[in-house]
């Protein structure tokens, strides 16, 4: 493990030489199971832990990959619903790392692997162990270069397009869409979720060049809501009504269609996914920090991972939908997000806010984040720990709203809990 923690301080590198070599090294474990693979600027996890859980609820041996984690690594390699044991990541690394070591000697690599080439490796690896049936690869970053790129899946997804990571994928809607767009594979049928209409443009060239069918959730699944979260689900063959979501707000409804049409993809390839395991996986799935409500003493404190503009704007649909305003917003972010945008976003729902800094050497200052704060509030803090920011949240007395990073919700969440 301090071998995998020692990686992190290489950053991202990408392309698919690393990790082609290490499956190679490693006796191809990617192809010991079937996978589908997400990706997407925003809902990629979300419409992850959907299908698996759906896929599980059916009778399938499941395993999931998704990134970042929120306090512990071993939440990223998730089989049969359970996160893997430490001592079973030790071992999977352990392989991992012995032919990282085996390849940069023979002159295969000539620098070490990313912290993520490995982990996906280290997932790859561990689900073959597991005699898993399907595995979903949530992206990790992009999707062309990516590491969960080197599969060939069965099933692809595309959850949203927008601005983020401009500085690896690209400062337009179409780069980002094109980078994204890579994960799809000859005649394997991908789905997207609501798109800008640059990107549809870009990712339905990409698919008809490569005769890979293109489906529209809202094409192919119709969610009708009934309340708060209550909806009917209806597609060519299903009908679910009365259904209450586990993931709440309007963008999860959205992300709640790609699973499903994911899923009636699966079912055409002989896949068995009844109606009642789909119920399961829209009702029961558990993906926490996601518009995720905590009470402390009478205060209410809803955590939230919106780390980009778009997050920002679900996050703020949701407060409208609930009708919560004069909150306090608990915010941290990272350098190289549009924290302008994202404070703009949700001012309007905001009389104070306390600004910290989310422990990771990226993450920007509470001092830096106060100073753009401070035009969109009467009210502003600095507070450098998260735990005393959300100490000083609680104290103003009105509901609590933390967002801006998963590196600040995740530590917030593990005090709650």
């Amino acid at each position: 493990m301090d071998f995998l923690f020692s990686l992190e301080r290489l950053g991202m590198k990408f392309g698919l030489g690393n990790i082609a070599a290490l499956c190679d090294a490693l006796g191809h474990p990617e192809r010991a199971f079937r996978s589908v693979v997400i990706a997407g600027t925003n809902g990629k996890g979300s419409v992850t832990v959907l299908i698996e859980t759906a896929l599980r609820a059916a009778g399938h041996r499941t395993a999931r990959y998704t990134s970042p984690h929120l306090v512990r690594l071993e939440e990223r390699f998730v089989i049969d619903g359970r996160e893997i044991e430490t001592e079973a990541l030790r071992e999977a690394v352990r392989t991992v790392q012995s032919a990282a070591e085996s390849l940069i000697r023979s002159g295969v690599l000539d620098a070490p692997p990313t912290f993520f080439e490995c982990t996906t490796a280290a997932a790859f690896e561990l689900f073959r162990r597991a005699g898993v049936d399907i595995g979903v690869l949530e992206v990790g970053l992009g999707g062309r270069l990516d590491a969960t790129n080197i599969v060939t899946p069965i099933a692809t997804a595309i959850t949203s397009i927008d601005l983020d990571h401009q500085a690896q994928l690209g400062e337009s809607i179409e780069a980002i869409a094109r980078e994204k767009a890579g994960i799809i594979k000859p005649g394997v049928p991908v789905v997207c979720g609501p798109l800008p209409t640059a990107a549809e443009a870009v990712i339905r060239g990409i698919s008809d060049a490569r005769g890979a069918p293109m489906i529209r959730a809202s094409d192919a699944v119709q969610i009708v809501l009934r309340g708060p979260d209550r909806v009917d689900v209806r597609t060519i063959t299903r009908s679910m009504e009365n259904l209450t979501l586990a993931l709440r707000g309007g963008h999860q409804r959205d992300n709640a269609a790609v699973a499903v049409a994911v899923l009636d993809e699966l079912v055409r390839q002989g896949i068995h996914v009844p109606d009642a395991a789909v119920r399961v996986g829209l009702t029961r799935a558990e993906w926490p920090a996601r518009l995720e409500h905590f009470t402390r003493g009478n205060i209410e404190i809803l955590l939230d991972a919106a780390h980009n503009p778009a997050g920002a704007r679900a996050l703020a649909s949701y407060l409208q939908e609930i009708g919560w305003s004069r909150i306090t917003l608990l915010f941290g972010a990272m350098h190289d997000k549009d924290v302008l945008s994202m404070l703009d976003t949700l001012a309007p729902f905001c009389a104070s806010i306390v600004c910290t800094t989310a422990p990771s050497p990226r993450a920007r200052s509470a001092s830096d984040l106060a100073a753009v704060a401070a035009r969109f509030a009467p009210q502003v803090e600095a507070l450098e720990d998260p735990g005393a920011a959300l100490r000083r949240a609680v104290a103003l007395g009105r509901p609590v709203v933390a967002a801006g990073s998963i590196f600040l919700i995740g530590p917030l969440r593990d005090i709650l809990r």
